[in-house]
């Protein structure tokens, strides 16, 4: 086989997107490689991540799944998910904890919008979803909802206000979860204050 055969085949078992240590395994070198993108056939897309150059047919979830495997979907991105917003984000909200690198977040293929976490609450609330056919970390509702009030000042008021309005409409709401998120994220105040507003409203 060809470098050029080799790179294709480890590039299409390992589902469009190949590490450097997958072709390694195949038998290039690194220098085989940079060869390879400076010819145009392979894209470098992330340190350390490759993919045949012009490929169009990967999502942008399925990106997001291989190169930032720790993020968890949130706050606007989430909202989209659920329903609690008809605003389409122009890029995806991505929670990940502090220690991840700069480095490691340098994405150029797909547009993001990071949420660095604290260790202790990184993991609350943290269910799966699947986003046409590829299975990402999410927050659940209630977690997204705390996290609004977490981060307001960030957020477009009536983004705001309908996903806390849809929110106190969803029948299927958890609001023990909510109280007990709200209190881990200190952020029990505001959620009650604006929740018995709505709820009893």
């Amino acid at each position: 086989m060809t470098k050029n055969e080799i790179a294709k085949k480890v590039i299409n078992e390992s589902g469009g997107i190949a590490e450097t240590s997958e072709f390694l395994t195949a038998g290039l070198y690194r220098s085989d490689i940079g060869k390879l993108v400076t010819d145009g056939v392979l894209e470098r897309i992330r340190h350390g991540f490759y993919q045949l150059a012009g490929n169009n047919d990967i999502s942008e979830a399925e990106y997001l799944s291989r190169l930032i495997p720790e993020g968890i979907v949130c706050v606007e991105s989430a909202l989209f998910y659920y329903g609690y917003t008809d605003f389409a984000p122009r890029e995806w909200s991505v929670a990940v904890p502090r220690a991840v690198s700069q480095a490691k977040l340098k994405v150029a293929v797909i547009p993001f919008r990071v949420y660095y976490i604290q260790p202790d609450v990184f993991e609350l609330g943290k269910t799966k979803a699947d986003f046409d056919g590829t299975t990402l970390p999410i927050y659940d509702k209630e977690r997204t909802i705390c996290d609004c009030f977490k981060y307001r000042t960030k957020l477009d008021n009536e983004l705001f206000a309908k996903a806390v309005n849809n929110y106190a409409n969803d029948k299927e709401k958890n609001l023990a979860n909510l109280s007990k998120y709200a209190r881990q994220l200190r952020v029990y105040k505001k959620v009650t204050d604006i929740m018995e507003v709505l709820l009893n409203g």
